[in-house]
């Protein structure tokens, strides 16, 4: 089985964009996907859910030139998990999508 992620969203700020002592770029954004959908009693509802996503290499030169809030886009990468421990012993979990691909899917 394959780690495939398959997202269509919008664009929730702007990307983080760092460069690595290495030179290589690193891109972090946010992505809003909705789903709509219709309750029991007929009431039309939409939910909305966030995701964060990650990009390396050219694919962050690409994002750093050309991703900004508000666009559309379709992100093509895998689920990755990663977790830390704060200084105060606290454990951190985070979902991240790594993305290998972004089309850009409206006309700006």
């Amino acid at each position: 089985m394959k780690n495939s992620v398959n997202l269509i969203g919008y664009v929730g700020q702007n990307p983080e964009i760092k460069t690595l002592d290495n030179g290589m770029k690193l891109a972090k954004f946010r992505l809003a996907t909705n789903e709509t959908y219709v309750t029991r009693e007929g009431e039309k509802k939409e939910q909305t859910q966030w995701h964060t996503i990650v990009a390396w290499g050219k694919t962050a030169e690409i994002v750093e030139r050309f991703v900004n809030k508000g666009r559309l886009l379709g992100v093509e990468g895998k689920l990755a998990y990663r977790n830390f421990e704060s200084a105060e012993g606290q454990k951190h979990y985070f979902t991240e999508i790594r993305a290998n691909e972004i089309l850009f899917l409206d006309r700006k």
